[in-house]
């Protein structure tokens, strides 16, 4: 194991704060030579932390030594604001009660006739009031922005069974807008120890900036209005078949109903595991198809064989065909190779422990593998690993190629594999069957297509668009 090298005293912490802004290419530059390598980083304030790029170590992380490696304190602590104690923040017992209650929801009976049904339902609303439209009048459209709105829409249908109507609506969603900021002003946390102190210093000095706090107020005051009202609907004996409401008939670790908190908590997890990093795989998809027209076109063949117009909107018929058309997992599965909604992990290490590379981990370190970095690395995926390159996911029978989660991690892996990875997948390729049949899309000119440090991996500026019908 190696250590990166830094400045005199404060180690790696000037890099760091400098390259803040590329922070997933920060991995990529101190793995020149395409190595399965582990090092340590330093930086002034800041505990050690590890990272590693070898599946080996990963695997050891995600399920043989999996109880060793939990969120930890300094990730709890930069999100318990925004994320409470919601699955994604939870560790231990706490956690394995949401993920068992919310799996019940994640069958195939829902996946097929409720699920898709939902999809369909917002993509014809999409297509009918943005997509032709914009056709007709050659208008140039944020393509993100609308996948964002579709998302969030499908996900607060799923998450809290209500409806926000937001791709109807030209001007920003007050909910979405606060949820976006949120997660991005919590960003710097994680290299600012003292964010406490920093953040209520600019809380003094520069009230009219909103803050954290300023964005969950609007995303609390809509949680709670939602909540209230299904408890409302329940206390009249209606059913429903959403996240929310299924918790609210569980009960906790304590044999008590959860109270809106929780409740919040829980559902809000939920819609940024599957709202943000869906509707980003889909803009950096169809980003991917714009910039390399065989594959699109090879795309569109795969669509029209197999997939007739008269199942479209037959949500069972059409869940039965998505789930055998294996270039369209492909393409899906390619960028989120290159483009993982994830970009960067890290766990806590609860214990010492030796890695199988002969690592030793100490108590306390902070462990981080980069799936951004490691989809470029040459030694995991060949010298054609910065291609966009679909066919590398299609074995020679024809089947479909199933990469061990060490080394494609896009849904983490082992107990804490992501729980929703069958449902982004089915509402990413479904989109990507209604737009690529009816549309072909193009870049505006003079753009630059990067991505913005977050929790997730959004397109800073937007991706604009025109759009023609096929």
């Amino acid at each position: 194991m190696r250590t990166l090298a830094g400045w005199p005293l404060v180690g790696s912490t000037p890099e760091i704060v400098m390259g803040l802004s590329r922070i997933h290419d920060y991995f990529i530059s101190h793995n020149k030579h395409n190595e399965l390598s582990t090092a340590t980083t330093s930086a002034i304030g800041i505990p050690r932390h590890v990272h590693t790029s070898n599946p080996i170590n990963i695997e050891h992380i995600l399920k043989t030594n999996f109880e060793n490696y939990i969120k930890g304190p300094e990730f709890h602590n930069a999100l318990a604001d925004v994320f409470g104690g919601g699955i994604f923040n939870a560790n231990g017992e706490e956690w394995k009660f949401q993920r068992k209650t919310a799996s019940n929801i994640f069958n195939i009976k829902n996946f097929r006739d409720h699920f898709t049904d939902i999809f369909v339902e917002e993509l014809d609303f999409m297509v009918e009031n943005i997509w032709d439209k914009a056709a007709e009048s050659h208008e140039v459209i944020d393509f993100q922005e609308i996948m964002y709105k579709f998302t969030l829409d499908s996900f607060i249908r799923i998450g809290f069974g209500a409806k926000i109507n937001s791709l109807g609506n030209k001007s920003q969603v007050p909910f979405a807008v606060a949820f976006d900021s949120a997660q991005r002003l919590v960003m710097p946390r994680f290299v600012n120890l003292s964010w406490p102190i920093t953040e209520a210093i600019q809380r003094t000095l520069f009230p009219w900036i909103p803050t954290v706090q300023t964005h969950l107020k609007v995303i609390d005051k809509f949680a709670h209005k939602v909540i209230e009202e299904r408890r409302e609907q329940l206390s009249r004996g209606e059913e429903h078949g959403d996240i929310l409401s299924r918790f609210m008939t569980a009960r906790d670790l304590s044999d008590k109903k959860l109270g809106n908190t929780e409740l919040r908590d829980v559902v809000l997890n939920f819609i940024i595991a599957g709202r943000d990093t869906t509707a980003q795989a889909l803009s950096w998809t169809f980003y991917m198809l714009m910039c390399h027209p065989r594959v699109e076109k090879k795309l569109l063949d795969e669509i029209n064989t197999m997939v007739p117009i008269e199942i479209m909107h037959d949500p069972v018929e059409l869940y039965k065909t998505v789930k055998n058309m294996n270039y369209a997992h492909a393409v899906f599965y390619e960028v989120l190779r290159l483009y993982p909604s994830v970009p960067l992990n890290q766990k806590y290490a609860l214990n010492d422990d030796i890695w199988p590379d002969g690592t030793h981990i100490r108590k306390g370190d902070y462990i981080l593998w980069a799936p951004y970095g490691q989809g470029r690395n040459e030694a995991l995926w060949g010298p054609d690993a910065k291609m966009f390159k679909p066919e590398r996911w299609i074995l020679d029978d024809g089947r479909l190629n199933r990469e061990p989660s060490s080394k494609w991690t896009a849904f983490h892996g082992g107990p804490r594999a992501c729980l929703g990875q069958n449902l982004a997948t089915l509402e990413a390729l479904v989109a990507i069957i209604f737009l690529v049949r009816r549309y072909k899309f193009s870049l505006s000119h003079a753009q630059d297509i990067t991505y913005q440090v977050s929790l997730t991996l959004p397109m800073k500026y937007g991706m604009k668009v025109s759009v023609q019908r096929r």
